[in-house]
């Protein structure tokens, strides 16, 4: 697969007939004045920048607790990298650079303490109540639950902000109105009771570059931090043919470099192919289905910006390495259980007794919720927390805190 460098748009002012407009929105569901010195997707961005729920981002998990390191990648680290990689394929497919920048820093808003682990430990908890997913809590986050603006709950995304954060892994549900992964979050919804983010198709193209962006980054920087914390070693990115050309390819140029340089030359190349293989992937597929809109787009019958089948296979390939070397480890599975217990303690502590929340705004209101309502209030406070305040947090009410070392 090979990029037609012509068509790059490094350096092009114009954005391609098939990107979203900034000025052509859809708009937001409170209807606002426009700025004079920014597009509307500059505008969701910027918000995004600005929240709690951004800034919660820094002690968040990503893979490694945040007492194994300071070197280690956070959820928010995570998060720049993501939208660094996205706004690199949007200038390179003359997309809009601002939104494909917004649906990345806005992904992982919903991430609750302690990674994946403290995500599966909610869903456990809610299971009664509908269960939890990090995506349809990024939407509640920038719906409801964000409370800066003196005229609405949330951030005001426009239309195009909020599909991309739903719908940038694909649609939700086939045209038949079945869930293409399972339901379909009740929160997301009900959200589209009032405000159709259109489920079943695609979502425009500079969220596509995020989604795959979101894969590029932790690919490269979980093989990173696992080289670092000493679960990888190089002879055992051997396991994955690619990373072994990658280490060749720079053996054979520094024969003499040490392990710190070594690493990083492996990792800027495996982001530098990926990215080309994407690119190269997304302009096949764009001269095939000859896009004249985003409308044709959402309407086309498959994911444009992706890996290649080889890249694909590539990517499934360094998912097992992590998941074997790295995110089953017994050290890390350890961990894993201590963390799970914390966020269920907290759960059952704060259904008990809501007003242990002392700083969550609805407990003073608390009287009449159903048992459901209540729970997925727990629900919000619980996912909003950091690692060390679910920690801390732990310790004040518990006699015992798991140890998370």
């Amino acid at each position: 697969m090979t990029i037609d460098k012509s068509a790059l748009g490094f350096g092009a002012g114009d954005r391609a007939i098939f990107a979203t407009d900034p000025w052509k929105s859809r708009g937001r569901l409170f209807v606002e004045g426009g700025s004079l010195t920014r597009s509307d997707f500059q505008r969701d961005r910027d918000r995004i920048v600005h929240t709690t729920a951004f800034r919660r981002l820094k002690h968040k998990t990503q893979v490694f607790i945040g007492p194994d390191g300071d070197h280690y990648r956070t959820r928010l680290t995570h998060t720049i990298e993501v939208a660094q990689i996205a706004r690199a394929l949007a200038r390179a497919l003359r997309l809009d650079e601002d939104l494909a920048e917004g649906v990345a820093l806005v992904h992982d808003f919903g991430h609750t303490p302690f990674g994946h682990t403290g995500e599966d430990a909610l869903h456990e908890v809610l299971a009664p109540y509908g269960g939890f997913d990090h995506n349809a809590q990024s939407l509640r986050i920038v719906t409801k639950l964000e409370r800066r603006y003196a005229d609405f709950d949330g951030l005001n995304l426009t239309w195009e902000a909020l599909e991309g954060l739903v719908k940038h892994n694909g649609p939700l549900l086939t045209k038949n109105g079945q869930g293409t992964r399972g339901p379909v979050p009740q929160p997301i919804l009900d959200y589209c009771e009032i405000h159709d983010l259109e489920l079943s198709s695609f979502a425009g193209l500079e969220a596509q570059v995020a989604a795959i962006a979101d894969d590029i980054a932790y690919n490269t920087h979980d093989i990173d931090d696992g080289l670092r914390s000493g679960y990888l070693t190089f002879e055992m990115l051997e396991e994955v043919p690619f990373l072994t050309g990658l280490m060749k390819e720079v053996r054979d140029r520094y024969p003499h470099l040490d392990d710190d340089r070594f690493t990083h030359e492996i990792m800027r190349r495996q982001i530098t192919r990926m990215v080309e293989d994407v690119i190269a992937v997304a302009q096949e597929r764009l001269k095939t289905i000859k896009p004249q809109s985003v409308e044709d787009v959402r309407a086309a019958p498959m994911t444009i910006a992706t890996f290649s089948e080889e890249m694909a296979e590539t990517d499934r390939q360094i998912k097992k390495l992590l998941f074997s070397r790295i995110y089953r480890h017994p050290d890390i599975m350890r961990i894993r259980a201590a963390a799970a217990q914390i966020v269920t303690d907290l759960f059952n502590a704060y259904m008990a007794d809501p007003a242990l929340m002392k700083s969550h705004y609805w407990v003073n209101h608390i009287s009449g919720l159903n048992d459901g309502q209540k729970a997925r209030h727990v629900g919000d406070y619980l996912a909003g927390m950091t690692d060390t305040y679910a920690e801390r947090t732990h310790r004040a009410l518990f006699d015992r805190t798991p140890d998370l070392r």
